[in-house]
């Protein structure tokens, strides 16, 4: 459904009781009974998960699956699918200027992007109260997954080049992918860029802050907002840089300090995070997850732009005795 989301952005700024926005999507493969190989494969199933997370969490917007392997495949890279962990990326598909000049774009819709977009576009019908946010990779975590993540590091200093022609050609095909998205009715794009967060600040203001500043130019409008996600621990270092890019939102991971994000943004800029989704609702109990997700709230609640969320996507086995912990500590923080 269209929203006016600057609107939207505004409303939960002035809110004093915010709702969580953790990236929780995964995990639906336990309230369905299928494995993750199904959910990435079936656009329907999607959706139904989709919805059936958002009839189980009083959530401020329902995000799709952040799956940083489908574009990779899009392109032709070969991933590893498991019926109970996320997919990922095997091998690359560049390592040479020759290689990189003769990679093809492919058109949006290639590979499983055509699932995940009518997935999209069938869970914005079935889901009215909130927004609906699409997962996408950022540009230097789709370079990076095509060069090969150590390697990528490496050609940064070696052949600069060959590293920023492949930029181009992921971040072309990630403005198509989310013009598409936005046709298919979502109300925004979460970009992940979680390998920029392994650069030196000096490297990830060359290659990756311009090309999501780009996407950004490209893609948000009233109707349709860009939210950046990175996990990194350099990402307070390369701050200035980030907010450079000009995104609607900004999520960050557990490896930082909230805090010390918050106190380094602008008042009426939004910021999500962190709390630890490996280490709480992966692996946690009820009580610990209480307690982190409570002592966060304690420390960055009083923040009118902070929005409580995990530090990245939920693992798709995580318990929903977890998940429920996390949001039932939120209501009763809000509450007192």
């Amino acid at each position: 459904m269209k929203r006016d989301m600057y609107t939207w952005l505004k409303e939960v700024q002035g809110e004093t009781v915010k709702n969580p926005m953790p990236i929780l999507s995964f995990p639906a493969i336990q309230l369905l009974g299928i494995s993750v190989k199904e959910l990435i494969s079936d656009s329907d199933l999607q959706a139904k998960g989709m919805k059936a997370v958002a009839d189980r969490v009083v959530s401020l917007a329902s995000v799709s699956l952040m799956d940083l392997s489908v574009e990779a495949e899009c392109f032709g890279s070969t991933i590893r699918v498991s019926d109970d962990e996320v997919p990922t990326v095997v091998g690359s598909l560049v390592s040479t200027m020759e290689e990189a000049q003769a990679l093809p774009v492919p058109p949006v819709g290639a590979g499983r992007t055509g699932i995940y977009l009518d997935a999209i576009r069938k869970a914005s019908e079935r889901i009215l109260d909130r927004p609906v946010f699409a997962g996408v990779i950022g540009p230097f975590s789709l370079a990076g997954r095509l060069l090969d993540v150590t390697e990528a590091m490496i050609y940064c200093y070696e052949d600069p080049d060959m590293v920023h022609l492949v930029l181009r050609k992921a971040t072309d095909f990630i403005i198509a992918y989310g013009r598409a998205y936005r046709e298919a009715g979502a109300n925004g794009i979460v970009v992940a860029e979680p390998l920029a967060g392994m650069l030196s600040p000096a490297l990830e203001e060359e290659f990756s802050a311009p090309y999501v500043k780009e996407m950004v130019e490209a893609l948000q409008e009233e109707d349709f907002l860009v939210i950046y996600h990175n996990c990194g621990n350099n990402t307070v270092q390369m701050l200035d840089s980030i907010l450079s890019t000009g995104c609607a939102a900004y999520h960050f991971g557990n490896a930082v300090s909230m805090k010390d994000i918050l106190e380094r943004v602008p008042s009426d800029v939004m910021v999500m995070g962190n709390v630890d989704p490996a280490g709480q609702i992966r692996n946690g109990t009820p009580q610990s997850v209480e307690q982190a997700t409570r002592e966060l709230l304690e420390e960055c609640g009083s923040f009118s732009n902070f929005v409580l969320s995990t530090g990245c996507d939920v693992p798709p086995m995580s318990r929903w005795e977890n998940i429920d912990a996390f949001f039932q500590a939120a209501e009763a923080y809000w509450r007192r």
